[in-house]
């Protein structure tokens, strides 16, 4: 196996390193993250159009670069580096591969060209904040997640073509034979601007229950929904959450007999939704990795430079055996974590390169190993970040600090496809290091405290 990147892997990697170094310094950030939008939409347009940012992993016959996971995370690392407020996780590496996966050729011909250019930006709504769930990193993702009954989650529901002329509650006329969703999601990330939202919705009531995904375009457009605008939706109603990550932009989405439409053939089938979104969580948990190993590395990276200029009893502080023995063990991890990271990208590829112009997954990951890598790296940047904030000093300790962007990205990050033990005991689990159900983390099958079988002793 060759490990080593391509020519084109090491070009994307720089190009965007140094558009990222102009354009997207602290101040920049602190800016972007003010705005409406919640990111700079000008650059944004530049990175979708130059680099073609949101189409790496999407095929070329549908407007996309022809690449794979591997430089998706690439580019990743290098957003990361840079802490760059952007849809870019929510765009390419949890709506795109779902519409991908499941949508219909004239859906795909419809919505993927025009996310891979930048024109919409897409996000995936899952209620309850159970994203990491959703995605299977978590847990099995076969459960009722989208909200079993009447009183949460989002229900979806049959609209006969016989309603066609019936008024809906919110005033609209649901076109016959549709879907309507109703309910809300929280921390839907970067709800509040996506211009297309991939629902996940329970129906069929209690005898029939399944989770199915749809879709909702969000009908005012990018250009109003991220200029603050509410989008023209009747019964849609989108809410920016306060973050304590800000550069992460979060949204409450509340739907009220709000029109969708079905992803997928038919009338959907739930195995082939609860494969796809495990696949998507497999690259979605490689690029937040990635991302997670790009921060570390700036912060690390800043604290380094900071050590060798700040100066105590005569002599810079990095010159004293213990500062230089944590930055080291900082270094251990960060590189370990670098290498989980990009080996699940290798394997949400499949291993080996597949064709550019393949319709769909390239092919099953190695099992545990998207939860593992994600895991390691944000514990690497975890320990790298409050490092950073304890060895700046005083000046470390204030809000307005930049080692606080990485701080916040590290708690944050964790909330999002975490915790860490969880994506650890499912890595477990899914490599079959329990088989009998001895490492299955509480909640996962029997509750907490409940007796069960004791493992076998070990002599020593």
């Amino acid at each position: 196996m060759d490990a080593a990147f391509t020519e084109e892997q090491h070009e994307i990697r720089r190009t965007l390193r140094e558009l990222l170094l102009k354009r997207c310094g602290p101040d920049e950030v602190k800016a972007a993250v003010r705005t409406p939008a919640g990111y700079d939409t000008q650059l944004w347009q530049r990175l979708a159009g130059r680099l073609g940012l949101p189409g790496l992993a999407l095929p070329t016959a549908y407007g996309g670069v022809g690449c794979g996971p591997t430089e998706l995370a690439l580019a990743c690392e290098e957003t990361g580096r840079a802490v760059l407020p952007s849809p870019l996780i929510a765009t390419a590496a949890l709506a795109a591969p779902l519409i991908l996966a499941l949508g219909s050729e004239r859906r795909r011909a419809a919505l993927l060209p025009a996310l891979a250019a930048g024109e919409l930006t897409a996000t995936l709504a899952v209620p309850g904040g159970r994203l990491a769930t959703a995605l299977a990193l978590t847990g099995p993702n076969d459960g009722g997640w989208a909200g079993g009954g009447r009183a949460g989650g989002i229900q979806a529901r049959r609209v006969s073509p016989e309603s066609e002329a019936v008024p809906s509650k919110n005033g609209g006329r649901p076109a016959g034979g549709g879907w309507r969703l109703y309910g809300e999601a929280g921390q839907v990330l970067n709800g509040h601007t996506a211009d297309v939202l991939v629902v996940a919705a329970h129906t069929g009531g209690f005898a029939h229950s399944r989770t199915l995904l749809f879709l909702v375009r969000a009908t005012g457009g990018g250009a109003d929904a991220r200029s603050g605008a509410q989008p023209g939706v009747p019964g849609l109603l989108r809410t920016r959450q306060t973050a304590l990550d800000e550069t992460r932009p979060m949204a409450r989405i509340e739907l009220r007999d709000v029109p969708a439409e079905l992803l997928g053939e038919g009338d959907g089938d739930e195995a082939a939704v609860a494969g796809a979104l495990a696949a998507t969580g497999v690259t979605a948990a490689a690029a937040l990795a990635a991302e997670a190993v790009g921060a570390a590395d700036a912060a690390l990276a800043r604290t380094v430079a900071h050590v060798q200029q700040r100066e105590q009893f005569g002599r810079p502080i990095g010159s004293f055996q213990a500062i230089q023995h944590r930055l080291a063990d900082l270094y251990v991890r960060l590189q370990a974590a670098r290498s989980a990271a990009y080996y699940a990208a290798w394997s949400a590829g499949g291993g080996p390169s597949a064709p550019g112009d393949a319709a769909g997954p390239y092919g099953a990951a190695e099992p545990g190993v998207a939860a593992l890598a994600l895991a390691q790296a944000l514990e690497a940047l975890r320990a790298v970040a409050a490092e950073a904030v304890q060895l700046h000093g005083g000046i470390g300790f204030t809000w307005e600090h930049e080692a606080h962007l990485y701080f916040k990205r590290a708690a944050c990050d964790e909330l999002l496809l975490g915790p860490v033990h969880r994506l650890r005991a499912r890595a477990a689990e899914e490599a079959g290091l329990f088989p009998d159900g001895a490492g299955e983390p509480a909640g996962s099958g029997e509750p907490a405290g409940a007796p069960g079988r004791m493992p076998a002793a070990v002599e020593v």
